[in-house]
């Protein structure tokens, strides 16, 4: 879809900042969407005023949610502070969508071992992963052959939520699932090199600075795309990891009568720690939140609220 040329200055800029291209398309989406609801007029002639009027449209009009009507606002404030260096200043008539309180769906685990074993190998072993590591989706599909270290028994997890980076546990029992998998990589990645291809999709720029690391192995997705692609900023031929509707498909193909995502499995993950007795602060390590509290929604849903303290009656 052809772009205006402010939407391309919008996207030129979130490259030379290293935004994900997740992020890119959806800030430019909403964007575009703040520029037609204020009749096409052009942002530098818009300000709070307008602002304020479409966050209260969509919460009011459109009943989005608070998290989607933050994603907006953020869309919307990083573009007047990286495109016009001009801070934004909501007015205090916004109307803010509420922000329900949820409980997280998590599994037990008998259930969530019924759900992994009725997937096919592959899904099996991603799923595992999920559960077994404590992985977001996209943590997951990012894991290069490099970030597993069986010595270590760890998983390394790069430019994670937040940018930032992290080491979760390797279980035992997915050892030698992991390794025939990486056999798997290794016969896919030797047949491309056969065929004058071999490059794997690296983060913007990275494959001009370390152009010897994409065709090394150890850069290859555990988890390989079954087709080669073009890079969307840098655009050689490459191939990228799988992509994150296949986890639906796995979850649904599964016949569970829950409602499961893959995101349900990183619950369960913490959850069972937490039942095990694992101290909260490492869960909250292992599952790399900046804030105590959002591990602490755990401890809810096992009905443990006091992290594991339990009634005097019950002693």
């Amino acid at each position: 879809m052809a772009q205006s040329p402010f939407l391309e200055e919008v996207r030129k800029i979130m490259r030379t900042k290293h935004y994900s291209i997740q992020t890119e398309k959806t800030y430019l989406l909403w964007i575009k969407r703040f520029i037609l609801f204020s009749q096409k007029r052009h942002p530098k002639d818009l300000g709070e005023r307008e602002v304020t009027a479409f966050l209260t449209h969509l919460a009011v009009d459109r009943h989005v949610t608070s998290s989607t009507q933050n994603l907006a606002l953020c869309a919307i404030v990083f573009m007047y502070k990286h495109v016009f260096e001009r801070e934004l200043t909501l007015l205090p008539d916004t109307v803010r969508a509420r922000a329900p309180k949820r409980v997280p769906t998590v599994l037990s685990h008998d259930e969530a071992m019924s759900i992994i074993g009725q997937m096919n190998e592959k899904y099996r072993l991603m799923f595992s992963l999920l559960y077994g590591c404590g992985l977001r989706k996209a943590e997951l599909l990012k894991l290069r052959v490099k970030d597993i270290d069986f010595a270590a028994k760890s998983v390394f997890v790069f430019r994670g939520k937040g940018g930032k980076d992290r080491v979760t546990m390797l279980p035992n029992n997915l050892t030698a699932s992991l390794k025939i998998q990486i056999d798997a990589v290794r016969q896919i990645h030797q047949k491309d090199i056969a065929e004058g291809s071999g490059e794997t999709s690296l983060p913007a720029g990275l494959a001009r600075k370390y152009p010897y690391a994409i065709k090394e192995f150890k850069w290859q997705y555990l988890f390989p795309s079954t087709n080669r692609c073009q890079h969307p900023v840098d655009g050689y031929y490459c191939r990228h990891h799988l992509h994150w509707t296949a986890l639906r498909k796995a979850v649904k193909a599964s016949g569970v009568t829950k409602h499961v995502t893959a995101h349900t499995f990183r619950h369960s993950f913490a959850t069972q720690l937490l039942l095990s007795g694992a101290d909260i602060r490492t869960v909250q390590e292992l599952l790399g939140h900046n804030d105590l509290r959002t591990t602490q929604i755990y401890t809810h849903v096992i009905g443990q609220h006091s992290s594991g303290t339990t009634s005097p009656l019950d002693r």
